[in-house]
């Protein structure tokens, strides 16, 4: 495979969002077998089809509403902290509601078409209709739950939405965004990922944490120091998930990864990308592509001319 040029950014997606642009890295211009991010292994996890039609297929998505929630939130958050600290008030934060839903509209303007009908058509952050009003009445309780669990006047993140990556001895790229990091005046660091639905019940919480370990991961092999605490933020039902990993933790989340890359690569050689049917398929976009409803997939793409390093 081909090294990535170092003066050549590569478009990343953030999940919920298009067009970030990847920052340069030490790793830029090294031999990449391939890339990985949590949420392509996250979902050839749950079902290795939804993998192939996501990253192999590129098949588009009809974004939906709680994806697009999540967005909005996450602009709000990340724009929070530009802000003096007394400023960051409940009440500024949802008055920048508007302004974020804007933002993804100029980004992803199909987005409009969750309210056709509804008066948001063309410029969707100014016409409202009933249902267009309810959402964006939605986003501003998400962050109404979020004040109730931090206050924001008292945190100076060291980042936000932070590009991360990092080589593997395998070649194995692994690359995401960071959605906040902390860092302590004695150097621990903290990292925190916002999620806009509800907490994971008994049982679930380690898959739940296995994107956490994965930047946790990252964070480690480019700066050499074991994150602290490794923070999931659920605004759906006002409740934090916390960990507190370390090197064996690690080093078992590294070794999942990679076994995660085998399997890709071995279904992309054989061709066999199976279902799993599951409790994410009530919600799946991919369902008139699916066995499992009864429907094939499209044809499996010539992967023999392949170029592309980051895949995942």
């Amino acid at each position: 495979m081909e090294a990535v040029p170092e003066e050549v950014p590569q478009p990343v997606t953030r999940e919920g969002t298009e067009g970030r642009t990847r920052i340069g890295t030490p790793v830029d211009g090294e031999h990449v077998l391939a890339s990985l991010s949590p949420s392509r292994a996250s979902d050839f996890r749950t079902c290795p089809l939804l993998y192939r039609l996501r990253t192999i297929d590129h098949l588009p998505e009809t974004p939906s509403p709680d994806a697009l929630r999540g967005t909005v939130v996450h602009k709000v958050l990340e724009d929070l902290f530009d802000l003096p600290a007394a400023e960051r008030t409940p009440e500024q934060a949802e008055t920048m509601v508007q302004d974020a839903w804007q933002f993804v509209l100029d980004a992803e303007p199909e987005a409009a078409s969750m309210f056709v009908g509804d008066g948001a058509v063309g410029d969707g952050a100014t016409d409202e209709g009933p249902e267009i009003t309810a959402w964006l009445a939605s986003c501003r309780e998400s962050l109404r739950a979020y004040f109730a669990l931090e206050d924001p006047t008292r945190l100076e993140p060291a980042e936000r939405e932070l590009y991360v990556e990092t080589l593997l001895d395998s070649r194995l790229l692994l690359r995401g965004f960071v959605d906040r990091i902390d860092i302590a005046p004695d150097g621990a660091i903290r990292v925190v990922d916002y999620k806009t639905g509800r907490s994971p019940g008994v049982g679930f919480e380690a898959r739940a944490l296995f994107q956490m370990r994965f930047y946790a991961l990252v964070i480690w092999r480019t700066r050499g120091v074991v994150p602290a605490l490794l923070r999931l933020v659920y605004l759906g039902d006002g409740q934090m998930v916390s960990y507190e990993p370390d090197e064996h933790d690690l080093l078992a989340t590294e070794r999942l990864v990679e076994a995660i890359w085998r399997a890709i690569e071995l279904a992309r050689q054989t061709g066999e990308f199976l279902p799993s049917p599951g409790w994410a398929c009530t919600w799946c976009s991919f369902q008139e592509l699916c066995p499992t409803f009864g429907n094939e997939p499209p044809p499996m793409p010539d992967l023999s001319a392949e170029h592309v390093t980051r895949v995942g």
